[in-house]
């Protein structure tokens, strides 16, 4: 069971920073560029990644939680 946790962690992170790295800040890509200090709202593929990202985050925290919950027993 914790083989197959730890696998799936690292799954969700490598595909969180993979997401994080697509993002994009301003005129500059978010791995070289840049951030803009100016408000943008976000549409189409950036909401997309945003909310993927969210929904990353949230599940890596669940599956760090229940794996520091079953190594403890």
């Amino acid at each position: 069971m914790s083989v197959y946790l730890h696998i799936s962690q690292i799954i969700v992170s490598v595909m969180l920073i993979g997401v994080i790295l697509l993002q994009t800040r301003g005129e500059g890509s978010g791995m070289f560029g840049a951030g803009g200090g100016n408000f943008r709202v976000r549409t189409g593929i950036d909401l997309l990644l945003f909310r993927l990202t969210i929904a990353l985050t949230i599940i890596f925290i669940v599956l760090s939680v229940i794996a520091v919950r079953l190594s403890s027993f």
